[in-house]
């Protein structure tokens, strides 16, 4: 998958949580027909799935809020998640970041991962989670830029 213009690396917080940022860009993306249709098959589920979950709100709630007028930003976005399903402690966030940022790495999402990466032809490449691929996939580095870090 080419680099997407607008849609940034699931390691980017937004407040303390990873990869709520990418959710919303991709939100943003699809409803102005800029998002390849590669990614329209896990809109809502997936990682978004998962994101929503942990927020304990509804994905089709986050869509309306996040394309509502005049379109909110991100941190407006988080404040309403939070009203909504309550706020997440630090320990929270640093459990969902350090699961999420993990995913595929020696769990079941590892099978998946070594498919995705043979699918993308990033054999040479040195992922070692779902994060990685998708910053790989996508033409980032996250490694070189550790962006785990950031």
């Amino acid at each position: 998958m080419p680099s997407v213009p607008g849609l940034r690396s699931p390691y980017d917080k937004v407040g303390r949580l990873m990869y709520f940022g990418r959710m919303l860009d991709k939100i943003r993306l699809y409803a102005r027909g800029a998002l390849p249709a590669d990614y329209h098959t896990n809109l809502g589920k997936a990682f978004d799935g998962r994101c929503c979950n942990f927020l304990r709100v509804s994905y089709d709630e986050l869509k309306t809020c996040v394309l509502s007028t005049p379109m909110p930003d991100d941190t407006s976005v988080l404040a309403w998640v939070e009203a909504r399903g309550g706020a997440r402690s630090d320990e929270d966030c640093e459990i969902w970041n350090g699961f999420m940022m993990k995913r595929g790495w020696r769990d079941p999402a590892a099978e998946i991962l070594v498919k995705r990466i043979a699918e993308s032809a990033l054999h040479g490449a040195p992922i070692m989670t779902m994060f990685d691929y998708l910053d790989f996939d996508e033409g980032r580095d996250p490694v070189a830029a550790r962006r785990w870090e950031a």
